[in-house]
């Protein structure tokens, strides 16, 4: 088993992080920064406060949580009970046709998980799922008996519902972690429990963005990423993806387009600089230069950090300027990587990136 640093194995690090998460507060504003008057620092090592956590892992199933795709087909298939008579009427027809085969792969269990994981999200967003009558043999948890019990809507009784579902097929579906984003050492660290963001409590517009970051670990693999324009969850809305914003891929330069109707690479708006020679796994300086008022973003990257930064990439595209929050991606599960000295510098007088000498 790879470890994630030292002799700390990724297992242990995810359980140590669930009990720390408890203690970590989501609320307020981020004090000055010793780099002057317009510096404004966003996260103090410490805490989480002034940071939303959202986990696209709390309102949906991916590949990886479907545990035993050959014992769920095949309950699904031949179901015992109301609740599993339910969840099989609700599937798909493609999907119902497809049981009988992804239940006969015992020397492929994990073949399905796909299908099943689309299927049962088709469930989770239909409605409620819950009724007594489908889990009065079901033992709930605590939270989900608190989360039942609150009549939650929107994208929180989606939550229910996949909790619910977890607690009715433990054996087959995997129980989400409670938390993406934790403070270690100083940094805010990203847990690997699966694709989701923290973003900040407040709305930017034109701004000078300054953190350093380091990748630890990923299987599978990606870069740390940052965004920027992006939309602010309102009520019992369910999260755009990546808040729908623009993404670029930290120290390495790379980028997405995550505005509904796009979901894409982006070419025509984005210019690729240079590909830095780093390593992601040192820390690297970042520097992320946005006017709101253009629709432009440049990015600038120093390593080691204290040295003279390099312009790496650009952003251009009016229709995208929003105020919206800022946030940082886990992009997906598995992946470990590390933020700290995050300092933002709102509606910066100079037009130009400072680190770059």
């Amino acid at each position: 088993m790879k470890s994630v640093s030292g002799d700390l194995t990724r297992r242990t690090f995810i359980e140590a992080i669930a009990f720390t998460a408890a203690g970590c507060a989501l609320s307020h504003a981020g004090k000055m920064s010793a780099q002057g008057d317009t510096s404004i620092s966003l996260f103090d090592g410490k805490t989480l406060e002034g940071w939303i956590q959202v986990q696209n892992s709390s309102t949906a199933f991916s590949e990886e949580d479907i545990l035993d795709a050959s014992s769920l087909a095949g309950r699904l298939l031949s179901p015992s009970g109301a609740l599993l008579a339910f969840l099989r009427d609700q599937l798909p027809d493609a999907l119902r046709e497809q049981l009988p085969s992804i239940a006969a792969a015992k020397t492929e269990p994990q073949s399905g998980r796909s299908p099943l994981a689309h299927g049962l999200n088709k469930i989770i967003t239909g409605g409620p799922v819950y009724e007594a009558e489908r889990f009065a043999d079901v033992i709930l948890r605590p939270g989900t008996q608190a989360l039942l019990q609150n009549d939650p809507r929107g994208a929180a009784l989606i939550h229910l519902n996949r909790l619910l579902l977890e607690d009715a097929l433990p054996s087959e579906l995997a129980r989400s972690l409670p938390s993406g984003w934790i403070v270690q050492e100083g940094a805010m660290a990203s847990t690997g429990v699966g694709r989701g963001v923290i973003y900040t409590e407040a709305d930017y517009r034109s701004f000078r963005l300054l953190f350093s970051v380091r990748h630890v670990y990923g299987n599978p693999d990606h870069a740390a990423c940052v965004l920027f324009f992006c939309s602010r969850p309102h009520g019992d809305d369910l999260p755009l993806d990546a808040l729908g914003g623009i993404q670029f891929q930290v120290p390495t330069g790379g980028h997405w387009d995550y505005r509904p109707g796009r979901n894409d690479a982006g070419d025509a708006e984005f210019t690729r600089i240079v590909k830095p020679a780093v390593d992601q796994h040192d820390w690297s300086r970042i520097e992320l230069l946005v006017d709101g008022a253009n629709g432009e973003a440049r990015l600038a990257v120093a390593q080691p950090v204290g040295s003279a930064a390099t312009e790496v990439a650009r952003f251009k595209d009016p229709a995208a300027a929003r105020s919206g929050p800022i946030g940082l991606q886990m992009h997906n599960g598995g992946l470990f990587d590390e933020y700290k000295d995050i300092v933002i510098e709102v509606d910066p007088p100079a037009d130009r990136l400072i680190t770059v000498k």
